[in-house]
């Protein structure tokens, strides 16, 4: 008998019409639910994608995808996949603003990231501070991306800095594209009442910033100009580490980029299936953690990456990436607060809404 991955390595319906057994058909036979899962391979999700950790009751494949491309699928209605991964902030605008309904989300978090890093200032622009870009041109590939959604929001509460202070520049093309995908219509979105205007054509915002044509780049992905090594390009916060750690030792609040996402129907249909995904996640992600803490000195090239493992932990717990909403509900509560003072969702959601009601009170069982 062939489950899933075993049944697309070996040849897919070729095989199967040679043994006179389709997927459903063979499914059906094993009592398994066949589901498609759209995802990023991370060291969280590795153990999924290569079948240690199992999925409960299900003969599920795990497919590869870019976020904008997986957004675009689910919210065009194009996406049949019952599992998927979405940009947070894309889904909150498509089920505040558009009515969209098809997925609930799943309080497993993918992908967070502080942001501080991802402000990048044209060197001798005269910037050395939030404040300073005041009047200034900003570009981006994604307004409404929720990073862009992050930056803006932090620097507004933190350091006074309103989107309406400066004019921003969306480019043509994204440096980052290869990975990222297109930007889904949900990461493209502008308010009225902010300054903007369209980059030249062909070029990326990396190539914005060197030609002079804005001052600052806000951006999810280092741009590839920095990633080259030139100059000409320099972080906001040099030393962003420890300006984004007194940010969580000030708010708690670690943001959240992507989350995983469960169709309704197949939720109604299968009640048992969104706690058996959770907890498929959790497990692969304390895999991955026990991997960090046994085998560092072989997975991983930075010489002390086991001194930064302990001082995050010491700073944020032996779990610093929680799934279950409790622990990430003052993250999640924020940026639903930045999204409508943005002028983005068209009102403050809530948690309850926008998660799959049974999984409010999912937890994890394993510890790290």
């Amino acid at each position: 008998m062939f489950n899933r991955r075993q049944f697309i390595q070996a040849g897919g319906m070729a095989l199967a019409a040679g043994q006179g057994l389709g997927c459903a058909g063979a499914s059906a036979q094993s009592g398994q639910l066949p589901i498609t899962v759209s995802s990023y391979l991370l060291d969280r999700t590795q153990a999924l994608f290569d079948g240690s950790v199992a999925i409960g009751g299900t003969d599920a494949e795990f497919v590869q995808g870019a976020i904008g491309d997986m957004n675009t699928a689910a919210f065009t209605g194009t996406g049949r996949n019952e599992i998927s991964e979405l940009g947070l902030h894309p889904f909150m605008l498509a089920h505040a603003n558009e009515g969209f309904r098809d997925y609930a989300l799943l309080p497993v978090f993918l992908l967070r990231q502080f942001r501080h890093k991802s402000v990048f200032v044209r060197t001798g622009a005269g910037i050395q501070t939030p404040q300073d870009l005041a009047g200034k041109r900003i570009g981006t590939a994604g307004y409404s991306s929720t990073s862009l959604t992050w930056i803006r929001g932090i620097f507004e509460e933190e350091y006074g800095l309103r989107p309406q202070n400066v004019e921003w520049v969306i480019s043509n093309a994204d440096s980052s594209a290869a990975v990222a995908g297109a930007a889904s219509a949900q990461e493209s979105q502008i308010p009225a009442d902010i300054i903007v205007t369209q980059g030249k054509p062909g070029l990326d915002e990396s190539e914005l910033l060197l030609s002079g044509e804005v001052d600052a780049l806000f951006h999810a992905a280092t741009p590839a100009a920095f990633v080259d090594g030139d100059t000409r390009i320099a972080r906001l916060f040099p030393d962003f580490r420890s300006v984004e750690q007194a940010y969580f030792e000030k708010t708690g609040v670690f943001p959240i980029m992507h989350v995983l996402a469960i169709r309704r129907d197949t939720a109604a249909e299968h009640p048992w299936l969104a706690k058996a995904v959770f907890d498929a996640y959790a497990e692969a992600k304390f895999k991955a953690y026990r991997t960090k803490d046994r085998l560092t000195w072989a997975t991983d090239m930075l010489p002390w990456y086991s001194q930064e493992l302990d001082n995050t932990r010491l700073l944020m717990g032996r779990n610093f990436y929680p799934y279950g909403i409790e622990p990430n509900r003052t993250t999640l509560e924020t940026l639903f607060r930045y999204s409508h003072e943005q002028g983005l969702a068209d009102r403050l959601l809530t948690v309850e809404e926008t998660f799959l009601p049974e999984s409010l009170e999912f937890t994890e069982v394993t510890q790290p």
